[in-house]
């Protein structure tokens, strides 16, 4: 599956869970599939660089979201 197809898929997953697609939320979605990171701060800084108003704690609560929806492991940000 491409990443384009992973992004959709979850996308999908978090609409029919009554979520919002936020920008910030895809592009912290694009920031994970598209790289690997061991930790919500290193996401942090990753994403920083694309959206400089973006907060820590939006890295934390997307990623805890994620992990609820067994869409990524938090301890690693990866995908399943």
């Amino acid at each position: 599956m491409s990443q384009e197809e992973r992004l959709q898929e979850i996308m999908k997953r978090l609409k029919e869970n009554g979520y919002r697609i936020t920008s910030q939320r895809k592009m912290l979605l694009e920031v994970i599939l598209g790289n690997e990171h061991s930790s919500c701060k290193e996401i942090y800084f990753a994403a920083k660089q694309i959206d400089k108003k973006l907060g820590i704690a939006t890295v934390y609560r997307t990623v805890q979201l994620l992990e609820d929806l067994e869409l990524v492991k938090k301890e690693m940000a990866v995908q399943l």
